[in-house]
Parts: structure tokens; sequence; C-alpha cells
């Protein structure tokens, strides 16, 4: 099964991100887009039907989040083992997934007070990197320990996209696609094998 490590730590970042933001537009800055991103998010959970912020999360995940890039970094070499029809099933398992396993527990977080500050930002090759720390509600005081959380941006045109993100050094993208090659390893070197274990897990999420 697709172990749930990396999810953990997104919705931890996710729900903590409530700093206001601005209007998603064309060359905003990497900064700006991370603080916008909580705005978003605040706007999501703030809907008392489940139905909604669902609708709502997903949205916010197709429009600040390279989903396709992530997918197919995800799968990493297992892309090219599956046929053109397989690649997109995956694409729209990978949205599903992430999109009912994390709004179904976005509400345990989102009264948290978590506020993310930003404490960097450079140029990357393909957009932007930008630095970050976040310090859990319970945990506030002169002595607590913030949560370091940095953002990989791709860049178009002045609009970005998240591409990745490393939460106290643990790469979301990497670790995501460490527990895919496990799934194939687990299931005979079958790379179709994670299709049907993505199915099994959205149903799981789904009930």
């Amino acid at each position: 099964m697709i172990r749930r490590t990396l999810l953990t730590a997104a919705v931890m970042l996710f729900a903590g991100v409530l700093a206001p933001g601005l209007p998603a537009r064309a060359g905003m800055d990497p900064a700006a887009f991370i603080n916008n991103l909580g705005h978003q998010l605040q706007m999501v959970t703030s809907n008392i039907s489940p139905e909604q912020r669902l609708a709502g999360f997903r949205e916010l995940f197709r429009e600040d989040f390279d989903v396709p890039g992530l997918g197919r970094f995800v799968l990493g070499r297992y892309w090219w083992a599956l046929t053109p029809s397989q690649q997109q099933e995956f694409l729209g398992l990978f949205e599903n997934y992430v999109v009912l396993t994390y709004s179904d527990r976005l509400s345990e977080f989102a009264d948290s007070g978590n506020v993310p500050k930003v404490t960097g930002c450079r140029a990357d090759p393909d957009g932007a990197f930008v630095s970050s720390e976040i310090v859990r509600g319970a945990g506030r005081g002169p002595t607590a320990q913030p949560i370091k959380v940095d953002w990989r941006l791709t860049g178009h045109d002045g609009i970005y996209k998240i591409s990745d993100v490393v939460i106290a050094g643990l790469s979301m993208a990497v670790n995501g696609r460490s527990q895919l090659e496990g799934v194939v390893e687990r299931n005979g070197g079958r790379a179709q094998a994670i299709l049907a274990v993505m199915r099994q897990q959205i149903a799981s999420a789904a009930r």
C-alpha cells in the first residue's frame, strides 16, 4: 500500500498556511504566491459542506500545483512502462487521491493557526525556490522550534506552479516516488500495479 508519510506532511503544511494573500495573477513574485496559497486555502476550509470543500481543494490543487509534472516525476521511470491511456489514468488517479485524502483531513488542522514566515527566495533554473518556517500552534513560545518548509516553483510568463515541497529536508516529490517504487517492487516489477493500488486507496478514502 502507498504509505501516508507524504500525505501527513503535506496536510500539516497546507492546513497551516493561513496568511492573507492576493488574487492569483501573472507577474506575482514567488513569496507573494506562497502567501496567496494560504489565502486560497482559508477560503476552501471556510466551506461548511464537505462537497464544497472537496471541490474547492480540487480547484486549488489544479490552479497552484504542476499536477502533470509532479505526477510524472512521482511515477519516475515507470511512466514509460505505461501506455498513453494508462499514463492519463495515472494522472487522474493521482489528482483524485491527493484531493480526497487531503481534503478529508483539512478540518483537523484548519484551526491550528499556523502561519508560514517566508525567510528567503532565490531564483531556480525552472522558476524559484522559496524558504519559509512554520511554528505549530500548540508548540508556540520562545523555545518552540520552527519547521523549515521550502517550496520549489516552476514559472512560465510570471505564473508559478508548485512542483515540490520540502518539509524539514524531506522532499514530498522524492518521497512519493520512493513509495511508488515500493509498490512496483512488491508486485513483481509490474508498473501497472500502481494503478490498481491507487484505485484501492481512492476507494478507501472516498468512504
